[in-house]
């Protein structure tokens, strides 16, 4: 584990991954950040793509004022609110289900969430861990006349926002699809990454029996080890990711054990450090 200080801040990066993901310390998300402190978040944010933030036990508010320093957080049309507040979306995987799938959130949407974040209120005592994948360095990876064919190509996927809520039923999509590139410009720092998701119901540009062998070159690609970074969890632990740089996977390993969080999502425009 590599670790760096930012200068003129507490704040303390713990890297965690030689692609992605840093552990942070010397910040207390449950009060008032400061300018300088806030500015060092997003650039380590921009750096690693998945912060993981210890034992800080937010409320539902300042789970949110949290996410504020990254993004807008996201009034979702068809998700369950918390009582607590509007913004904030409760899960517990014994009644909405598990997401054992590498994906992406917001692809009914355009553009699809910045981020996307969690804390854990309960957690398995074994098991119960979350991956993430650098769609980027996947992209990297790639042959140069293989970018060249996916720079015309998209994915297809369900535009309805309710088959996305917690609990949803997942009716068969119906007549609203959206569409996103398959390769994805970051919009905060421009750097080319894959952009799909397991969800995907097929591709365009390409023939339907070219789109099916594509389709699944690019998934299997995409969830090499090679690009991944793996944490487990312990209640209080809070974590944000970049939406639109990395896709993710709820490993199901730990039976019908409690797993119960929240979620707040971020919507451009993302902020900037300055």
């Amino acid at each position: 584990m590599t670790t760096v200080t930012d200068p003129g801040t507490s704040l303390v990066v713990h890297r965690t991954g030689p692609r992605i993901g840093a552990e942070i310390s010397g910040v207390d998300l449950t009060r008032p950040v400061d300018a300088a402190t806030a500015d060092a978040l997003r650039t380590a944010f921009r750096e690693h793509k998945v912060l993981v933030f210890r034992d800080q036990h937010l409320t539902p508010g300042q789970h949110v004022e949290a996410v504020r320093l990254f993004a807008e957080p996201f009034d979702h049309p068809t998700a369950t609110r918390h009582p607590d507040h509007p913004l904030v979306y409760p899960y517990n995987v014994r009644h909405t289900g598990k997401a054992s799938t590498w994906h992406i959130g917001g692809l009914w949407r355009t553009p699809a969430f910045a981020i996307e974040s969690l804390t854990y209120d309960e957690v398995p005592e074994l098991g119960g861990h979350t991956l993430w994948a650098d769609l980027q360095a996947a992209y990297d990876d790639l042959s140069e006349p293989f970018k060249t064919l996916l720079a015309g190509v998209a994915a297809v996927y369900d535009g309805n926002p309710e088959n996305y809520a917690q609990g949803s039923r997942r009716t068969a999509p119906g007549e609203t699809t959206t569409e996103h590139p398959v390769v994805l410009e970051h919009p905060l720092t421009g750097r080319k990454g894959l952009f799909l998701s397991s969800s995907a119901l097929g591709l365009t540009g390409v023939t339907e029996q070219e789109g099916r062998v594509l389709l699944d070159h690019l998934l299997r690609h995409a969830a090499s080890p090679d690009y991944t970074i793996r944490f487990g969890w312990r209640p209080g632990d809070f974590v944000l990711w970049d939406n639109q740089a990395t896709w993710h996977y709820a490993v199901d390993d730990y039976g019908d054990g409690a797993r119960v969080y929240r979620k707040v999502i971020g919507v451009e425009p993302l902020r900037t450090a300055s």
